[in-house]
């Protein structure tokens, strides 16, 4: 069992940045490729970025590509997702999540532990 918890999400306005962590306790957390997805109001939980067991291999969606950073500090336990140029409609939760398989995985029927969410609001 691992499990996940958010921090860093507000309100921004358009242009600022936010930096999201998750702190994850529990099994051994390098053993985990880990993912940011987000979910707008009345939409499907979508896939943000993702970053391998070891660090060395990033991906992301093509609407946050460029502006967006996933990093992870395996000594720290910790997953983070840099934010910049934020635009309105990044507007949703936003959940990290573990899996332990090395498959890109973008789907999140693919990831077995979440974290409850953490609210980012960007204003125009």
């Amino acid at each position: 069992q691992v499990q996940l918890v958010e921090s860093g999400g507000g309100l921004v306005q358009a242009g600022g940045s936010l930096r999201l962590s998750c702190a994850a306790s529990g099994r051994t957390f390098s053993n985990y490729a880990m993912g940011w997805f987000r979910q707008a109001p009345g939409e499907e939980r979508e896939f943000v970025a993702r970053i391998t067991r070891s660090g060395r291999n990033t991906y992301y969606a093509d609407s946050v590509k460029g502006r967006f950073t996933i990093s992870r500090d395996n000594a720290k336990n910790t997953v983070y997702l840099q934010m910049n140029s934020l635009k309105p409609e990044d507007t949703a939760v936003y959940y990290c999540a573990a899996d332990l398989s090395t498959v890109v995985h973008t789907s999140p029927l693919e990831y077995v532990y979440w974290g409850q969410g953490t609210q980012v609001t960007v204003s125009s």
